[in-house]
Order: C-alpha cells, then structure tokens, then sequence
C-alpha cells in the first residue's frame, strides 16, 4: 500500500527535526576541536555537498535565473552572515557543556519571529500572541533575576535565527539553491582561514586522524534543510510549527539526561514559562488557523 503524501510529509519532517536536535551528539564528537575550525569546514563541505546533490538533480540550468540575481546574491549576503554566526554560537555552546541553553534558543525561537514580524514587517499582534511573548520575557527575565545573568547564548540563537527566517522570508529562492549561495559566499572566508591554520600547523582535519568527522558535517547541515523542503511540501503550516518544538525538545533531554547538565528549580521555571508562551502561542495558530478555513468555507459557498 503506497503512503499517503501527508505521512511522506511527517517522516520528512521528523528526519529533518529528529537530526536537528540530535546535533549536540556530533559537536560533542568533535568537541576537542577549536569551534572556529569545525564551523569552516562546515562551510566548506556544505557547499561542496550541495553542489553535488544539485548537479545529482540537475537543477544548476532550472536555477540559473536566480544564480544570475545580483540582488539576490547581496540579499543572501546577510543571511549568510547570520547563519553563520548562528552555527558559530551553537557550535561553542555544545562545546562548553551549554546544550541546555542552546535549546532554550530554539525554544525562544517562534516567539522571538513574533517580535521581529512586529518591530520589521509590520505584523499585528493578536492577544494570544501579546501573551506568548509576554511570558517569554518573563521567562527570560526570571533568570536573569534567578541566576544573576542574562542568557546570551539562547538570546543570541533566537535571535540571529529569527533575523535569518525574516530574511530569508523575503528572498526568492529555494532552500537548495539558497544554501549553496550562502555557503559559496562564505566559502572565501572558510577556505582562508583553514589555510592559515594548516600552515600554522595548527590544522586538525589530517592531524586528528580522522578527516571523515569533519567531511560529516556537510551532509549533516545540508540532508536535514532538503528533508524540511520535501516536509514543508506535504504539510500545513501549522504541522510543520508544532513539530518545530521537537528539535529542542530532544537537545532539553540530551542536555538534562545525557550529559547531565545542571537544571535546577531556577531553569525549570524560567523554562516552564517559556512552555507556557508556546503553548498559547499554538492555540492561537490553531484558532487563526480555524477562523481562516471557515472563511475560505464561506467565501466558496
């Protein structure tokens, strides 16, 4: 018996988020490397991997308009910086035993893309969205209060990330393509920044022993985006917006029960009310969601 397009959807959608979240699993494989080095060789055999599955499906002649837009490239231009900086940040946070709050980043993620649709799209905040991003604060400020610091590493994911989506957003391109012009922008500056470190003698691709680990990450960066692609293809929006909160739900539990990071009554609460701010932010998509299809209802009856 064939499977239906919307369960082809689901399986894409959770090999996209399931390799996701388990992320923390290979950055702390190659914990031992500086997160500079390990960020330039993702960029580096990212683009090389997408360059590949792109002449595997011969789609460099189908792209060829949007390889060719000037405006395009300097759009992508900035997202590329905040990807990369994005990467950066999450590699070091895996790195120094932080995957708790790397997930807190993630978590944040959907409230903070309310905050800047408002504050750079002009988007309206309906009451459940107020609500949402009104706990978020409170969350994040509770530690601050609680902790005595302000937890710059899952602010600046959310962030850097919500800035790429609206980006992004506004870019006319596929996730492939897009990905292969933002890793080929950063590329010069990956490709020279290894070089310096290879002939400072400080290079650990041949040195470690193991060259294939960090090949690895290219697949690993390209093989989730093209499985949300297809998902994103097959599903509803509002699908893909609830199983977005799988990715960080599987690093809170790396975090917490693998690597046995500190989570105390401080972050169970801070955390409770970032939970809280996504489940109102849910019904109100849910509800958003109903209004619409009866309106669509309406209008064809």
């Amino acid at each position: 018996m064939p499977i239906d397009e919307s369960r082809k959807g689901l399986l894409y959608a959770l090999l996209a988020y399931g390799l996701w979240g388990t992320f923390p699993i290979y950055f702390k494989w190659v914990s031992h490397l500086p997160s500079l080095e390990v960020l330039g060789h993702r960029v580096v055999w990212a683009t090389l991997f997408t360059a590949l599955v792109m002449t595997l499906l011969g789609q460099w002649r189908r792209r060829r308009e949007q390889l060719l837009n000037r405006r395009l490239w300097l759009t992508l231009l900035i997202s590329a910086i905040l990807i990369a900086a994005n990467w950066g940040i999450y590699i070091y946070a895996v790195q120094i035993n932080q995957v708790l709050s790397a997930s807190l980043g993630y978590f944040m993620t959907p409230l903070v893309n309310v905050v800047i649709g408002v504050a750079l799209l002009g988007e309206k905040l309906d009451r459940f969205r107020m609500m949402a991003v009104v706990l978020a604060v409170l969350g994040v400020a509770y530690q601050v209060i609680s902790l005595g610091q302000l937890p710059w590493i899952a602010l600046s994911l959310a962030i850097l990330f919500g800035l790429y989506s609206a980006v992004r957003k506004k870019a006319p391109v596929d996730t492939l393509t897009g990905l292969l012009m933002e890793t080929l922008l950063l590329l010069p500056l990956a490709l020279g920044y290894l070089a310096f470190i290879a002939q400072q003698g400080e290079s650990h691709f041949t040195a470690d022993g193991n060259p294939s680990r960090l090949i690895l990450v290219g697949v690993l960066t390209a093989l989730p985006l093209l499985a949300f692609a297809a998902a994103a293809q097959r599903l509803s929006l509002i699908a893909l917006g609830f199983l977005t909160y799988l990715a960080p739900s599987i690093q809170f539990l790396l975090a917490v029960v693998v690597y046995d990071e500190p989570f105390g009554g401080d972050q169970m609460i801070s955390f409770l009310l970032i939970w809280a701010g996504l489940a109102v932010f849910s019904v109100g998509a849910l509800q958003q969601q109903h209004r619409a299809r009866k309106q669509r209802l309406a209008a064809a009856g």
